[in-house]
Parts: structure tokens; C-alpha cells; sequence
């Protein structure tokens, strides 16, 4: 590892330049070979590098979550299966498995103090593991989140019975399957930035997602951002970031 210190020192003495400095700084990547861990990126982006486990064997990320420790970094791993969360329970007895959210976090530091409102409305049951993916991702990253589930339009009472509460989130996330009309609903009855996320949930010809995805995408209501199928994660991160900057007013 670079020695800043000593680095300091020669361009204290006039022995470096600025710009020479600059280049002799470590980048923030940890090469493992398989994965180039970005440890630069809390101070760029204001959260850790998210581990996505499909794909990665459980001795990967157990590996990725080591580095990430020892970086003095909390870790979230997305869309973990119970055996990779086994396995990562088993190298670090203080992890957490969100089973719901499938998701697991091992956590270095404290989390913020909840601050602002997220609210996150999911139009079904079917469609809880992304509501919660993006809940949980949004108070990881310092916001105090209100879950407001299965209140589909099949059933519009029961939206309406927590309407005032929605009203009063910096960002909503609104999660729906089938014809993904919900966050066209809520849209319409909110002043805020809604975040809407289509999911795999439906019958046949909502072609595991594409469906929804094309209404929300659609949605003759101003204000509503789409992300990408089934990404709770997108969701959340999006969502924290519009309450952060409302935090910051």
C-alpha cells in the first residue's frame, strides 16, 4: 500500500508536485483475482460496492465480504441463496440473512440514524421479496422507511386507508406485477418522486415482468421513474438518494 505520509511529505520538502501526487495515490481497487473490490466507493457514491451473488460461488463471496471487512466497510450481498448465506454465516458468525429480502449484511459500522420518509408500497404478496429488497436497501443507506404491503388495485380501499401516510414520504417506491397499474394509482394521488418497480409476478401474458414493465413505462401520470424488472435494489438506492438530498436542504 502507498505510503500517503510519505507522500505528503516529499510534496511538503517541494520534491512532488501536486499532479505527481496525484498519480502515486491508491486507486481504491482491491484485485482478488476474480473480483476488483471498488473501496473508493462510499466517498464517491455515498454507499459501499453491493455484492450480487447470483452467478458467484459462496467461497467467492465470503472472500468479496472479507475484503470489504477489512476495507472498514458495512456489506450488503443481494439476491443471496440460503446456502450462500450459510456459507457466509459460517466465515462471519455476525451476519445477518434477510430471508425475505434474500438478502445478507454484515455490518463494521453503526447504521445512520433514520431520518426523512421512504415509503415503499408493494401491490401484492407475490411481490414482498423486491418491496423488501428495496426497503431494506433504503434504510442501510440512512432512510426511516414505512412498508405498505399488499394494496393492489384489485382492492383500492386499502391503498386509500394509508394514503395520507404516503403523502407524507420524500420518495415512494411502488412495486407491482401483473398489469403494473399501481404505481399509476398512487402517482396520481401523491406530490412526490415515485419510484416504480415492475415484477416477474403474473400469468402468462405478463411475460414474467414485460408487462408491467411496458404500463409503468407508459404511465400517463408525471413523476414516476421506472427501474428494471424485479430491481428492488435500483429502487431503493434511488429512493434513498431523493431523501438524502431532501435531508440536505
Amino acid at each position: 500500500m502507498t505510503d500517503i505520509q510519505a507522500i505528503l511529505e516529499k510534496i511538503e520538502a517541494g520534491e512532488l508536485t501536486a499532479a505527481q501526487a496525484a498519480g502515486m495515490l491508491p486507486a481504491g481497487v482491491v484485485d482478488l483475482g476474480f473480483a476488483r473490490i471498488d473501496t473508493d466507493r462510499p466517498r464517491r457514491c455515498g454507499l459501499p460496492e453491493v455484492i450480487y451473488c447470483p452467478g458467484k460461488t459462496a467461497e467467492q463471496i465470503v472472500e468479496i465480504v472479507r475484503t470489504m471487512k477489512q476495507a472498514g466497510q458495512n456489506v450488503l450481498a443481494t439476491r443471496a441463496s440460503p446456502d450462500q448465506a450459510a456459507q457466509v454465516k459460517k466465515a462471519f458468525p455476525e451476519a445477518a440473512y434477510h430471508e425475505t429480502a434474500r438478502a445478507v449484511t454484515v455490518d463494521v459500522n453503526g447504521l445512520p440514524e433514520p431520518y426523512g420518509l421512504v415509503a415503499v408500497v408493494a401491490a401484492g404478496t407475490s411481490d414482498l421479496p423486491v418491496a423488501e429488497e428495496a426497503a431494506l436497501v433504503a434504510e442501510r443507506m440512512g432512510a426511516r422507511v414505512e412498508r405498505f404491503f399488499d394494496v393492489g388495485v384489485a382492492g383500492l380501499h386499502r391503498l386509500m386507508r394509508h394514503i395520507d401516510k404516503i403523502r407524507g414520504a420524500r420518495a415512494v417506491v411502488v412495486v407491482a406485477g401483473m398489469e403494473g397499474a399501481l404505481p399509476s394509482v398512487v402517482g396520481g394521488l401523491i406530490d412526490k418522486p415515485v419510484v416504480a418497480v415492475p415484477t416477474s409476478v403474473g400469468y402468462g401474458t405478463s411475460l414474467k415482468g414485460l408487462s408491467a414493465l411496458l404500463a409503468m413505462l407508459n404511465s400517463c401520470v408525471p413523476g414516476i421513474t421506472v427501474v428494471n424488472i424485479d430491481n428492488g435494489f435500483g429502487a431503493g438506492v434511488a429512493a434513498a438518494l431523493i431523501n438524502r438530498a431532501a435531508e440536505a436542504k
